[in-house]
């Protein structure tokens, strides 16, 4: 039963050692303590905040990136546009210039063989002159041939010269 009735000067030494301990540790233990426990508390503060802010900061960064990124498009889409502009213009002026050299070639050939088929119009008038000449000194060489037939010939010139 001492145990459970304690004697008075044991609860009075128990008490004041009780006492001496809770100022010893109210005053070297427990502020230490609460100062590590309060700068855990405030670093976990500032890592939440920091956090936070973190998180907001990349929030904004990716709504910049992503307005960049239409911008990108948006000017990427305009420069193909442009290039596409420019390419159709280049090609159309290459065509025009084409037709105008093909143009010119064509009225080039047509005026070398206009002139090609007038020399050769010539040269033919001037065959068939020479072949009608030809012919026709074999046909008077043959008419001509004997005296009478000259006199003839002379008589029937006269009869025409004197009808006109």
């Amino acid at each position: 039963m001492d145990l459970i009735t304690p004697d008075l000067g044991l609860v009075f030494w128990t008490g004041l050692t009780f006492i001496i301990l809770m100022f010893i540790l109210t005053k070297f233990i427990w502020k230490p303590i609460m100062a590590a426990v309060n700068n855990r508390e405030e670093n976990i503060q500032e890592a939440l905040d920091m956090a936070k802010k973190t998180k907001a900061e990349m929030e904004k960064l990716q709504t910049q990136n992503a307005n960049l990124l239409k911008e990108a498009r948006i000017e990427r889409d305009e420069m193909i546009k442009e290039a596409k502009v420019t390419s159709d213009g280049m090609i159309d002026a290459a065509k025009k210039k084409a037709q105008i050299e093909a143009d010119r070639i064509v009225e080039n050939a047509r005026i070398s063989l206009e002139a090609e088929k007038n020399a050769a119009v010539a040269e033919l008038k001037n065959q068939v002159a020479t072949i009608g000449l030809e012919i026709a000194e074999k046909i008077l060489r043959q008419e001509l041939s004997t005296d009478e037939k000259q006199k003839q010939l002379a008589e029937s010139f006269a009869k025409d010269i004197n009808l006109n």
